[in-house]
This record gives C-alpha cells, structure tokens and sequence, in this order.
C-alpha cells in the first residue's frame, strides 16, 4: 500500500526551521525530491521513514499514521448540513482535501463545530428571553467526545495497562470482587467498606485519599461495585498515562479535564474486565450478543455496550459502533463514536430513533434499519438500562442506550437477522430536528436552521413546518 506523508512531512521541517534542500542533504535524497513528497505526488519508501526517524527522531508510525478515516467521516457528517446542500463537493474532493490540506480541513471542522454550538445556544437564550442565560461554549461532555472520537474510541497505551492488570490470570469469575479487594489492600493500601444507602444519600462511590478508603453504597449492584473498584485503582495506578492523554487532548478547562479523566479510567476499567482479545472472539462468535457478553464477563449491559465502542485496535478491528444513551425527555446523557453516524452535540437525538420507543417495553431489544439525509444507511438496535435505586419513591429511573452500525456490517450482528431482507422497513431519520432538512418529517418540533423557504400560509402540510 502507498504511504502519502506529504503535509506532515512539510511540518516537520518547517519546524525544524529548514529548506526542502536541507531536508534533502539531511536525509540523503534530492531537493525535487522532497518537494514531490510533500505535494503527495510521490509516496515515501520504507528507507525514507527509516532515515526520518535516524534524523529527527520521528517515529515512522506516527508520521505513516492514517488518521484519514475519522476525519473522513467528520467532514462528511458535517457536509450533510443543509446548509451546504447547493454546493455540497463530492467524495474525490473531500479525499482531496485531507490528502492535501489536512489543517484547513481540520479548521473547517472546529468552524463547523462552534458554528453548530452557536446556533444552538443563541436559539436556547432566545427560548429563555431576556433574562435567560447563556455562554457560547460546548459542553465538558461535547469536548471529550471530540477527543476520543479523534482517537477512534481506543487508547492502545490503555489497553496494554489492562493486560497487566492482574500479574497473571485473572480470578475466576464469582472471586473477583473478592480479588480485588485483596489486590487494593496488597498494591495500594485502599481498604473497600460496604455502605449503606441511609449513611451515603446520593452517593454510589467515593474516594477518601487521606484515609486510602473507598467507600461503596449498597445501591450498587454486583457487577457495579466490581466496576467502581478497578475505576479507582485505574485512577491511582494509571493517572501518569491518564496525564499523558490528557495532555495530548489539548483540553485546557478544568470541567474538560476532569470529565475526560473519569472517562479515561472508565475506559481501562472497562478493558480489564473485558480484555480485548477474550471480548472480541466471545463478539464475533455470538454475533454481538450483549445479553450473552454481559452475563459472560460479569458487566452490565451498557456496559458491555460501551466496550464494543473501543474495538478499534489496528490489525484486530471489531465492527464500529456508536453508542448512545438517553433519558426519558430525550436527553443525551452519553455518546461515544467509532463511525461516521453524526451525533448531535446539542438539541437531543432524532425522534424517529425507536431509543425513544424502547421505555414502552422495558428490557426489549428494539432493532432498526435507518437512512440519514444524505443516503448512508445504519443498523441501530436500543434497550433500556436499569439505573440504581436509592428509594421506593426513586423506582422508575431508567435510561436507554442505542448502538448503531453501518448497514454493511448488519450479517455480523444478531440482531438485524429480522431486517436483512431487501424489502425491509427503513426510517427515514436525520441529526436532529434543527438541523434536519426533512422539512415534511410528522415528528418535526423545530424549524431548521438552514431551511430558508418561509412557510407556505395558504397550505398546511404534515406539520407546521412544511409548506
């Protein structure tokens, strides 16, 4: 396969503060050939990546790294706006663009972004009137899903860590918890005392640093507390890598940073009590058959839900996902991302989404087969998740997830066994209702932004909306 390097090549030595042609002399080829490579009309040889990291210390993997395909699919979400429906540039010229602007692509985006950002706040102070407010800013949670959709949902650095978790084999599945106490005690000196729900209101975990004691509420469930253990010990024993990540994210607020870091050991939590090779082979043989994975590795269903998000390791892949959990007024709460299914930052999911159906049927898996604005097709499948429970006036406090898949990937999934025929029933769905250009949708609630036909007085159409 051909490696174009051409962009990150020419940054390089820009910031080495040299010429093509000392570049050249640095790496013992000609100045006309520098000059190819950097404008990608030439694709670098293995001698050339050796002889970059001989001179600069560059890691040829990093400078070889293909991270077309996130943005790819960013670029083309966000082409999708109606608001480029006039001029919107086809699939060559967007190639195009990575492959030879990557920085302008990128600031593209950021624009894209905050344009969407401002949109929605500036329509959320008009809503509230005058004294309403208001900041211009994305949301703690919107900026870590930017950095691990950045990072394809997967943290190799992490992973490695999980594998040497436990020093050898794991302890058989009903030890665990007991495991892992005795592995706190043993490594750190953090002592686990059981709660209960009267001494700790509102509270399912917490951390006391000076006394090196976690204290659980009994509102958690099994596979809960055992969660809540490993997230802790992968804050002590991993807030070195964690720092280096958080580094790398360019995430300079502090609700930014610490939003990412509960994430961030949630994530190794999550790859120590599912390994990656055991939880991807267990995945493909039952067809992603969550119900299955949970009860297999002693997690919960979301839980097991989000870890399929992360199997993104090069040379090991499973199917991209993304995930998308909601509360019954539509709320996003969490979202993750290894696909180029575009999920709204702000203004709550497509209500044509069956999420939104699935509180009527608690526990029941409901699948779909959806058709975004510009034509791509996914297979999203939803349930609902069971919350814990403090008090008997607290009963009803469940949540729904959803994950979704490109439709080429529906044989590998067990649960689009109902929807693989041609003829299948397929919505029409968009991002969300105020960016959607589906002007005529019956479950429209806003009007779109970028929709510039007034209203039409003398029809009234499906909804209010369409003239």
């Amino acid at each position: 396969m051909k490696t174009f390097i051409g962009p990150r090549l020419r940054r390089l030595r820009t910031d080495n503060g040299q010429t093509q042609a000392q570049m050249g002399r640095a790496l013992g080829i000609s100045t006309s050939y520098v000059n190819l490579l950097e404008k990608n009309e030439r694709s670098v040889s293995v001698p050339v990546l050796l002889k970059l990291f001989e001179v600069y210390g560059v890691d040829w993997r990093d400078i070889a790294e293909d991270d077309e395909t996130a943005q790819l699919a960013d670029l083309r979400a966000a082409l999708a706006d109606p608001l480029f429906e006039d001029g919107r540039p086809d699939l060559a010229q967007v190639r195009a663009a990575l492959t030879h602007a990557p920085d302008l692509a990128a600031c593209f985006l950021r624009l894209h972004r905050a344009y969407l950002a401002t949109t929605d706040q500036l329509m959320s102070v008009a809503e509230a009137g005058e004294g309403g407010g208001g900041l211009l800013f994305s949301s703690p949670e919107a900026t870590v899903h930017n950095f691990f959709r950045k990072n394809r949902n997967h943290f190799e650095l992490l992973e490695q860590a999980a594998e040497t978790f436990w020093d050898g084999p794991p302890p058989a599945a009903d030890d665990i918890y007991a495991g892992l106490k005795q592995r706190l005690m043993d490594r750190l000196g953090v002592r686990v005392q059981l709660m209960r729900v009267a001494e700790m209101p509102g509270t399912l975990r917490e951390y006391d640093e000076r006394r090196r004691l976690i204290l659980l509420s009994e509102a958690l469930d099994h596979p809960n507390r055992v969660f809540q253990l490993v997230h802790v010990a992968g804050l002590i024993e991993q807030r070195g890598a964690i720092d280096g990540l958080l580094t790398e994210s360019g995430l300079d607020d502090a609700h930014g940073r610490a939003r990412c870091r509960v994430e961030l050991a949630n994530y190794f939590a999550a790859a120590v009590l599912m390994p990656y090779g055991p939880f991807l082979a267990e995945a493909l043989a039952s067809k992603y058959d969550f119900d299955h994975l949970a009860t297999r590795f002693g997690v919960s269903f979301e839980q097991a839900c989000h870890r399929a998000t992360t199997l993104q390791r090069r040379g090991a892949p499973g199917v991209p996902f993304f995930f998308l959990r909601i509360d019954k007024a539509g709320n996003v709460t969490k979202r993750f991302n290894a696909t180029d299914f575009h999920l709204a930052e702000h203004g709550g999911a497509c209500p044509r989404l069956d999420v939104h159906s699935s509180f009527r049927m608690p526990g029941r898996i409901w699948p779909q087969k959806v058709e975004m604005p510009d034509q791509s097709r996914f297979f999203v499948f939803s349930r609902t998740v069971d919350r814990p429970t403090f008090a008997r006036d607290r009963q009803d406090v469940r949540l729904a997830v959803a994950m979704g898949c490109a439709a080429e990937h529906m044989g590998a999934i067990g649960y689009a066994e109902t929807l693989a025929a041609a003829d299948a029933p397929l919505t029409e769905i968009g991002i969300n209702c105020r960016i959607c250009p589906r002007n005529n949708c019956d479950q429209r609630a806003h009007h779109a932004v970028a929709l510039a036909d007034p209203v039409d007085e003398r029809r009234r159409g499906a909804t209010r909306y369409s003239a």
